[in-house]
């Protein structure tokens, strides 16, 4: 199902927006993935039928169960960074396309795992599909457990997080990336669980080079945060997803009303964190990445592109 946000001038329908409640808060964001998708977890099904790329191919970014293996064997130039944020830093993962152009930059925002093999993955994926991409560890100088072990408390640790921090450290690697000579003049963000409402709540920053922000399976900001909205928004969500899916409907009244461009796709029978969990909901959640990540691709060629 695909809505898109359009005008719709009633000023009654822009006060019911406005004023209408969203389930989205801190606690709830830093509780998204608290169920099977652990790092490091591998399932049932996955063992079963070894690893995951032999289904899907290399066009979609690795699943959860195939990250290390996928990201040992990139051909792509990848490297660590220490980017200057202000007044600290964050260490951050960038790999880099093989094209002639200058490229597009996303920033990749973490789950609440942090920065883990997958969330390098999906950069990696990015890379090789035409973009530089660059995933900051918001944790940085936080925790000294590998995001992958089973032992991590990262939960416990974003949880801390000042939001006003984390999208001043996420501006300035917008800001890096930008300006490296490779790139394009426009970043672009997408985040995953505790990172799509981050991505989500970039937009309603909107700061300086931003051009367009893809929320997977976040929870939307509260409607009378909206107005100040930027940039196009694309929000990819699963079904089978109750929480997260219930601050949809008033975004979407809001970002119609305030005329605002906020395009979301549901896939049916696919749950939350499907893209990570490719191999779960009986084939719903690859089917639901096999739409998700091309309209991902063509969103940000649209809305990063000169």
């Amino acid at each position: 199902m695909t809505i898109r946000a359009s005008a719709v001038p009633s000023a009654a329908l822009l006060a019911l927006a406005l004023t209408a409640s969203c389930a989205r808060n801190s606690s709830s964001a830093a509780g998204d993935h608290a169920h099977a998708d652990e790092p490091g977890a591998v399932t049932a099904a996955a063992s079963a039928t070894g690893a995951q790329s032999t289904t899907q191919g290399n066009a979609l970014p690795a699943g959860a169960n195939d990250a290390v293996s996928r990201l040992a064997n990139s051909p792509r130039h990848a490297e660590w960074a220490m980017i200057r944020t202000g007044h600290d830093s964050v260490r951050a993962w960038v790999v880099y396309p093989e094209r002639r152009e200058r490229a597009p930059v996303v920033v990749v925002i973490h789950e609440i795992f942090g920065l883990t093999s997958w969330v390098r993955g999906i950069a990696d994926q990015l890379a090789a599909d035409g973009f530089i991409a660059i995933a900051p560890d918001l944790l940085t100088g936080k925790t000294k457990i590998h995001p992958d072990s089973a032992g991590s408390d990262a939960r416990e640790v974003i949880r801390t997080l000042n939001p006003d921090d984390v999208h001043r450290q996420l501006a300035a690697v917008g800001q890096y990336g930008i300006r490296l000579p490779a790139a394009l003049p426009r970043y672009g963000v997408v985040g995953f669980c505790w990172g799509g409402s981050a991505s989500f709540q970039h937009a309603v920053r909107s700061p300086a080079g931003l051009g367009a922000a893809v929320v997977y399976y976040g929870g939307s900001p509260s409607p009378d945060q909206l107005r100040s909205v930027r940039v196009p928004v694309l929000g990819l969500y699963g079904s089978d997803d109750a929480r997260v899916n219930a601050t949809v409907p008033p975004a979407d009244s809001a970002m119609r009303v305030l005329e605002k461009s906020f395009t979301h796709h549901t896939y049916e029978g696919a749950g939350h964190g499907f893209l990570r969990a490719q191999d779960g909901k009986e084939g719903a959640n690859l089917a639901a990445s096999r739409q998700a990540w091309p309209a991902t691709l063509a969103f940000f060629r649209r809305y990063l592109s000169p």
